[in-house]
């Protein structure tokens, strides 16, 4: 039923009610037979141009750029990547296959979320299709992050002075280890984690709030974990915008997760942190994050329901800005 409704809205012309940031070129990165699906971006893309996206609903993104980049990256980091000089350990970290064309992704990508961001503080709401690599270092880089482009696109708008206080919802399966370490010591962001505890990262560095759940954990168990600090947390931190990281890797089918979370559960998960901010007027910039179902177009189906979920949000009547 909801392919049918979605399909009478394109032809009817009904217009989405913000806009989305991404790039064709996001998809043609060439990681060979790797867990990571870089096709997602395409298929989600075609299917929110179903959903009755006009090209003027697109932002393209633009790369980011090394000044950007130093905001939190460190110069010798940034050094080593250009110069191909990462270590075999290093390269080892990062679990993907290292070339021009990915530091090409991850420089569009970080840009990418850098224009969400904007967006969202302009607008009220913003959706990367694309972004949430939160596993990056100042120095390294690891699981699948060669740039952190959230902790980039903070340290940029704080540089600019549009914002004071941001709040990461980082609801991915991993831990958010690379956001939590670079925001240990900055009042200004509170970093939140709700994650698998028993899986990578090893090392976790604590977040503002960390909740763990364990291998099997169901829907009834991830919802209780999650629910009590919604809207709490937006009441007492009071940001001046969301980077809400909505993994799609949490769900029971993704191959690297050991929770027994559905996809309705999911549903259940955006609507709670979107529409709570929303509520309280607080921008709110969505970001992919993680999703290695085997069947690709579940990851894509789970990210779709979190742009639907956002797209309710602002027809509940929650769009004033």
């Amino acid at each position: 039923m909801a392919d049918i409704v979605d399909s009478v809205l394109s032809l009817l012309g009904w217009k989405l009610p913000f806009r989305f940031i991404y790039s064709s070129e996001y998809w043609m990165v060439d990681l060979g037979h790797h867990i990571f699906p870089i096709k997602k971006y395409r298929l989600l893309y075609e299917r929110v141009i179903a959903l009755g996206a006009w090209h003027k609903d697109f932002i393209k993104a633009q790369p980011a750029t090394e000044e950007d980049l130093l905001l939190v990256h460190t110069p010798h980091y940034l050094k080593k990547i250009r110069s191909s000089s990462l270590s075999s350990i290093e390269l080892q970290a990062l679990e993907l296959p290292f070339g021009p064309d990915v530091v090409s992704f991850f420089l569009l990508m970080t840009g990418g979320t850098i224009q969400t961001v904007e967006e969202a503080l302009s607008t009220g709401l913003a959706v990367h299709l694309g972004g949430g690599f939160h596993h990056a270092f100042p120095d390294h880089g690891e699981g699948f992050c060669l740039f952190n482009d959230i902790a980039v696109a903070i340290e940029k708008m704080k540089k600019l002075g549009r914002i004071n206080r941001v709040m990461v919802v980082d609801c991915d399966l991993h831990q958010g280890n690379g956001t939590a370490f670079i925001f240990a010591r900055k009042d200004y962001v509170f970093t939140f984690s709700i994650h698998q505890m028993d899986i990578y990262p090893s090392d976790k560095p604590r977040s503002s709030l960390d909740v763990g759940l364990w291998s099997g954990d169901d829907d009834r168990a991830y919802l209780q974990a999650l629910s009590p600090h919604f809207p709490r947390l937006y009441q007492e931190f009071k940001p001046d915008l969301v980077i809400y990281l909505a993994g799609a890797d949490p769900y029971r089918k993704d191959m690297l997760s050991g929770l027994d979370v559905s996809a309705e559960a999911l549903k259940k998960r955006d609507r709670l942190v979107i529409e709570s901010a929303r509520k309280l007027k607080i921008p709110v910039a969505i970001v992919l994050g993680g999703g290695y179902t085997a069947e690709i177009e579940e990851t894509v189906n789970i990210h779709l329901n979190t742009i639907k979920t956002a797209i309710k949000a602002w027809k509940k009547g929650l769009n004033h800005w």
